[in-house]
């Protein structure tokens, strides 16, 4: 069987980003993500993708994961570790890298879906145009469920509360959203948000509910605005293209098998309940949870409407923002 690539991390390198690679046993691939093994992930995805496969081959193949940034502390570089053959599998979010994944991206576009599962099955409907973009095996892609606003100094009740605020967004397609709402879009892993937040550098957390639990945003928080414009943002679980060229007909079988779309769903279902645990989590430490009035909601959509019939044509690989959120949705 094809020998892979593991990882010996040698002491001080591995802040500096260098790796270097040594030979494991010849079934075991290494997975690499930079949340740490208790994340929602690694029990909705990760461990699930290794049992499957684990599984499937009969123990001939299996996954040893590399959980915290131990091959990769800096998030925006996980696609390129896998392109370099630093890991065989990686998670990451295309968010980081926006441009290099264009279609992918509409999905954190506001009015697509309103739930974790919802967002995932809208990529399941374009998942063969999708994967196109990635040079990469794509073992899952799924998405989180669409976001809260999480503030610190300054409560958000209204549209007027944004004016000149600095909120962190995930991805580029966020930004022309957020500043048509008044307030400045920058971007930033998630790995820096909850001490930025409490440091003052950013105002205000554009994101999922369920990263309050997994990166205790609920600490430096002070309030929760429970619903804020966009879509889920998108995850992927990717495997080296090489590595996967290179299994037998059999291996790449079972890799196929593990990577059905059950995977993916089930990662929407996981995002959901984390999601839920997440505002648990707010309500528990304290933090106020400000629901929008009808009034002011319809405010916030008259701004992300004119901005989405403004998108609607922009050009995304060879299709159109309008025309993907059209598959998207199935229609």
């Amino acid at each position: 069987m094809l020998k892979f690539k593991a990882i010996a991390v040698a002491a001080g390198i591995a802040a500096a980003g260098a790796f270097t690679t040594s030979t494991a046993s010849a079934d075991e691939l290494s997975l690499a993500y930079f949340m740490g093994p208790k994340h929602p992930m690694n029990k909705g995805v990760m461990t699930p993708f290794g049992d499957k496969l684990a599984e499937l081959s009969g123990g001939k193949l299996t996954i040893k994961q590399f959980p915290g940034g131990a091959l990769n502390k800096v998030p925006p570089k996980q696609y390129s570790i896998l392109l370099n053959g630093v890991a065989d599998v990686i998670f990451t979010l295309p968010g980081y890298t926006a441009d290099v994944f264009p279609k992918t991206n509409v999905m954190g576009l506001p009015g697509l879906c309103d739930s974790a599962f919802s967002c995932t099955e809208a990529m399941q409907r374009v998942r063969g145009e999708l994967e196109t973009e990635y040079n990469a095996k794509v073992i899952a892609i799924w998405a989180n469920a669409p976001p809260v606003l999480i503030t610190k100094d300054k409560a958000v009740r209204t549209l007027e509360d944004l004016k000149g605020m600095k909120i962190r967004v995930t991805s580029k397609s966020d930004v022309p959203i957020v500043e048509a709402l008044g307030a400045s879009a920058v971007a930033q892993p998630v790995t820096v948000i909850n001490q930025n937040l409490a440091n003052g550098v950013i105002d205000g957390i554009m994101i999922d509910p369920s990263a309050i639990g997994a990166f205790k945003l609920f600490e430096p928080a002070n309030y929760v605005t429970t619903w804020f414009p966009g879509s889920g943002s998108a995850f992927v679980l990717l495997m080296n293209k090489d590595v996967y060229n290179k299994l037998s007909a059999e291996e790449k079988g079972w890799v196929d098998a593990a990577a059905n779309t059950d995977l993916s769903l089930g990662a929407g279902k996981a995002y959901d309940a984390a999601s839920a645990r997440g505002l648990g989590a707010a309500k528990k430490n304290g933090n106020e949870m400000i629901v929008l009035s009808d009034t002011e909601r319809a405010k916030f959509q008259a701004k992300v409407d004119a901005v989405m019939a403004d998108l609607a044509s922009k050009k995304v690989g060879d299709s159109t923002i309008g025309q993907m959120i059209a598959k998207m949705s199935g229609k």
